[in-house]
């Protein structure tokens, strides 16, 4: 294995890494009393924040296992929001090129289209199909929660892991759109 390759399982391994310990951290119970503020979904603002800066980390079916194992965890109904999620991944990788001339408020604004979308839908899907949900006003707190979560991870991506936005030459290199 040459080094490109090896460095991209290193950080496929480093994903789900992340995504071990961020279920680890919510299914931890640190308090007895219940929460007061719902937990932002950190996984999913994750996910979106390494498919927008490198998406040969997180191919589609990494998404879809981690997701998945996520709602088997937190018992959620499973596949429903790893499909949403693996959805709006889909949306935001094809998204990426034309996003390297944005900004980054226009990023920020495009993954809240989609963890709203996200959100939104999954509520859509569970009351289509009778099933108990949460109140809407800790879902929208959770969602506030989680696009502003966004910009944090961003940050520790970019410092910590060394998660950069793919330039114009990278893509070209890997055989992607530019």
């Amino acid at each position: 294995m040459d080094k490109p390759t090896s460095h991209i399982w290193v950080m496929r391994g480093l994903f789900v890494f992340l995504a071990v310990l961020v279920l680890f951290l919510h299914l931890l119970p640190l308090n007895t009393q219940p929460d007061r503020w719902p937990f932002p979904d950190v996984l999913i603002a994750l996910i979106f924040t390494w498919i927008l800066r490198r998406p040969d980390y997180v191919p589609t079916l990494l998404i879809a296992a981690v997701m998945l194992m996520a709602d088997l965890l937190l018992q959620r109904p499973p596949g429903l929001l790893a499909a949403l999620v693996v959805l709006g991944a889909a949306y935001l990788r094809s998204a990426a090129p034309g996003m390297r001339d944005v900004g980054f408020a226009g990023e920020w604004m495009s993954v809240a289209v989609a963890i709203a979308a996200v959100f939104l839908l999954n509520r859509v899907v569970l009351s289509l199909l009778s099933v108990q949900q949460a109140a809407l006003g800790p879902v929208a707190i959770q969602l506030v929660l989680t696009v502003a979560a966004y910009p944090p991870l961003v940050l520790l991506s970019q410092s910590v892991f060394g998660i950069r936005r793919m330039s114009a030459a990278d893509a070209s290199t890997m055989g992607a759109r530019a």
